[in-house]
């Protein structure tokens, strides 16, 4: 296991979760970033809190809801190749 799978599994699971809740969402950028805003918020107060477990929770949410919004726009425009993303 390398040492990203943990942490992918978590975002793939997440993912399903929000799926089987909300089902496909279509939004755009703007209501996407209202979206994240509020769960990085959610993983602020988790920090200021020092509330470790939770703020791994909102850590996978945030990361969960950015897959989402780079899924939702891939869907509206031609995907851009991984290749041409990585510098």
């Amino acid at each position: 296991m390398d040492r990203h799978s943990g942490w992918i599994a978590c975002i793939k699971a997440e993912r399903k979760r929000q799926d089987a809740k909300w089902g496909e969402q279509n939004h755009d950028d703007l209501y996407w970033l209202g979206i994240l805003m509020e769960e990085v918020g959610e993983l602020a107060k988790s920090i200021i809190e020092n509330d470790s477990v939770n703020g791994v929770e909102e850590l996978i949410q945030s990361a969960s809801v950015c897959v989402a919004w780079y899924e939702a726009i891939n869907r509206r425009t031609p995907p851009v190749p991984a290749h041409e993303m990585a510098s």
